[in-house]
């Protein structure tokens, strides 16, 4: 393994398309994110106008590290941002990387789109990087991520307990679920079968 275990890529499927985030996306995500005022919702990371430039340059330099690597989701019709997602937190000796910072503006919400954002991702961390586990972790609190990342087949291992102080001194439990890699081939189908229905 070597430093450049997450190299900028661009993921492309039949309805979206992930790209390597760049500061001249900031405009677009301000624009996605005001699709239902997504920065309100208190227990996730959305980007504001005011915090969009910290929340990007926050992604670019843990990508510098190859600790990460950030996307936009682009919407392939009409070639629109409509989100962002990210590897995060990797673990290149142990082969291990967590998908997180996902979030889609609200006309895109409970459509196919995240199970393809998700397909892609996963199918790059398997079959590519030959990831041995994906780890997802959201807010307690967040239940409607908790339960898109259950529908993908992830499994939940546990609670860390008062995990995080967020920038309000809330104190946050986190909820962990993961993927690993025997378990990849199963959760691929169901990915795949899933994404026929939106077709």
């Amino acid at each position: 393994m070597n430093n450049q275990w997450l190299s900028p890529k661009t993921l492309t499927g039949k309805n979206i398309k992930l790209a390597p985030m760049k500061i001249e996306h900031r405009d677009a995500l301000v624009k996605a994110a005001s699709d239902g005022n997504l920065w309100e919702i208190w227990h996730t990371s959305v980007p504001s106008e005011k915090s969009v430039d910290s929340y990007i340059k926050n992604a670019l330099t843990e990508a510098a590290k190859g600790e990460g690597l950030p996307f936009v989701v682009i919407d392939l019709k009409t070639e629109a941002v409509i989100g962002s997602t990210r590897f995060c937190f990797a673990d290149t000796a142990n082969r291990r990387v967590e998908i997180g910072y996902t979030w889609y503006a609200k006309s895109y919400q409970r459509t196919g789109v995240n199970t393809e954002c998700k397909y892609l991702l996963l199918s790059y961390a398997f079959e590519e990087l030959k990831a041995i586990a994906v780890v997802f972790s959201t807010n307690w609190h967040n239940h409607t991520s908790r339960n898109a990342i259950a529908r993908l087949g992830a499994k939940q291992d546990g609670v860390l307990r008062n995990h995080r102080v967020d920038t309000d001194g809330i104190i946050r439990d986190t909820v962990i679920f993961s993927i690993i890699e025997n378990e990849w081939h199963s959760v691929k189908k169901n990915l795949e079968f899933k994404m026929k229905i939106y077709e």
